[in-house]
């Protein structure tokens, strides 16, 4: 996949989608930098292989998509 922010909010939003976030909005794309691209590729790429999450794997996934963002 190719590095760029567009790859990089279809990620994102397809982590959203895939673990069913309530809180989508707590999750932005534009909140990542594109030197993040790879990390959040290695969790999208986990995230997608696997059909249903327990709450705790939802928990931690968010909380290290949450300790990826761009601290402004």
């Amino acid at each position: 996949m190719e590095k760029n922010r567009e790859n990089m909010t279809l990620m994102i939003e397809e982590i959203i989608s895939q673990l069913k976030v309530v809180n989508a909005g707590a999750i932005r794309p534009e909140d990542y930098s594109l030197d993040r691209f790879e990390d959040v590729q290695e969790i999208h790429t986990m995230v997608m292989k696997k059909p249903s999450f327990s709450v705790s794997e939802m928990d931690a996934i968010v909380t290290e998509l949450g300790s990826m963002r761009d601290k402004k």
